[in-house]
């Protein structure tokens, strides 16, 4: 599998599908420095996971819904969405496994919120935040979404044996790196790449500082650090 950083909280990993994780491109400053755009991806993408509904995470997910390609989110995005011209989305929810277009996957619970603004300030309520195990080519990804840190991360460990862990530094809005690196020890995944940081200079926050903070408790996980643009290969 190749993951490519897009840039805060979006990835795509390709491999016999290749699966976008919460689109956010055209306003975001990180594709932008990288030089990625909307339209590199179009064409590109077989589907699109969403973790929630802030604007951050979403923005072009109608980009790709109004083309046809499949939509996956928790059943209040999934029906925003459609509702909006997305025309093949999947409604689903925190639980168990589901295979979308051979693509296995399960959500997880996440500590956050999920909602979008309205022009006149008013909030439109999106369902529950959520992370996602993805299963790709002997590989499993989990994103965990925004979230602050809790406790039953050591479950989705336990259940699912992530691979690869994308988990937020940024803090403010997100777990910092203190959270995230108990996160870490709570899951235990093989790799653990930071995201969700720098993004703008309110989740300012140093990568290498987690790597080493990591280093010292889960000698165990490997911490890669992905530039906005960078791409790794994860082997199953």
């Amino acid at each position: 599998m190749r993951l490519t950083f897009i840039g805060h909280a979006t990835w795509l990993l390709e491999g016999s599908k290749n699966i976008l994780i919460d689109p956010f491109i055209t306003s975001n400053p990180q594709a932008q420095a990288a030089g990625i755009s909307l339209e590199d991806l179009l064409d590109r993408v077989d589907m699109v996971v969403v973790t929630h509904g802030h604007f951050d995470h979403i923005e072009n997910a109608l980009d790709f819904g109004k083309r046809g390609i499949p939509v996956v989110g928790v059943f209040e995005v999934a029906e925003y969405l459609r509702l909006n011209g997305a025309t093949n989305t999947i409604g689903c929810n925190i639980g168990g496994w589901f295979e979308v277009d051979g693509v296995r996957m399960v959500y997880t619970p996440a500590v956050h919120s999920s909602s979008l603004i309205k022009e006149n300030g008013e909030p439109i309520y999106l369902g529950n935040p959520a992370g996602v195990v993805i299963e790709l080519d002997g590989v499993r990804v989990y994103h965990t979404g925004d979230t602050a840190l809790f406790g039953d991360m050591a479950l989705i460990g336990e259940l699912y044996s992530p691979d690869v862990m994308l988990l937020p530094i940024g803090s403010l809005f997100t777990m910092g790196i203190p959270e995230a690196v108990k996160a870490v020890e709570l899951v235990r995944p093989k790799v653990a790449i930071p995201m969700h940081y720098n993004t703008w200079p309110p989740i300012a926050a140093n990568p290498e500082e987690f790597a080493a903070a990591v280093a010292e408790c889960c000698p165990d996980t490997q911490v890669v650090i992905v530039n906005p643009g960078e791409a790794i290969e994860i082997a199953p």
